[in-house]
């Protein structure tokens, strides 16, 4: 399985979807003033599920590739082999790693809710809720700015989400079997 080919279209939508967070209804100005939430300052979908995991999945596409041309042509593939699976585990567990820091800020994110413009000013006025604002629709009218502010966050964070989650699976299931065939070469 090519998982650093299945990493990549992951890693470059977290990376669109997070730089969509500083642009709220596709307006620079809340961006410039500094009225975003404190999460997205963060960076996680841009630097961690984004740059990282695509500079890592070039890698593991790399070493997959060239492990097994290097085989075919080798007397040494077994050493070779040893090393470029123990490498393939540590950029799996890396990337576990940094698609898991994107769902915990993400989450986080999603709890404390939007920053927004409401009757009182601006302030994370879902932020005692503990994220039970996202059920409660009726009270999403209480953010007046930016429009729609809490959809797109929800909607936004939402899919950063799912896509750290889906990185977590792939560089899961690359470590699993890498283990398994690290233990086996090593009792050999």
């Amino acid at each position: 399985m090519c998982s650093g080919c299945l990493l990549i279209p992951l890693a470059l939508w977290s990376i669109v979807v997070n730089i969509l967070l500083y642009f709220p209804n596709g307006k620079t100005s809340y961006a410039a003033s500094y009225q975003l939430p404190n999460y997205v300052w963060y960076f996680e979908g841009i630097c961690f599920s984004g740059v990282m995991i695509l500079l890592l999945a070039v890698i593991l596409i790399t070493l997959e590739s060239n492990l097994f041309y290097r085989c075919c042509q080798s007397e040494s593939c077994n050493k070779t082999y040893r090393v470029s699976l123990f490498i393939s585990i540590v950029l799996a567990l890396l990337g576990i790693a940094f698609s898991g820091y994107n769902c915990i800020i993400s989450a986080l994110g999603l709890i404390q809710g939007p920053f927004c413009n409401s009757s009182t000013g601006w302030d994370y006025i879902f932020k005692d809720t503990a994220g039970g604002y996202l059920t409660d629709y009726s009270a999403w009218s209480r953010c007046t700015e930016p429009a729609n502010i809490v959809e797109w966050n929800i909607i936004l964070l939402s899919i950063l989400l799912a896509l750290s989650g889906l990185q977590m699976i792939i560089c899961f299931l690359k470590v699993t079997p890498s283990v398994f065939l690290c233990s086996q070469q090593y009792q050999s």
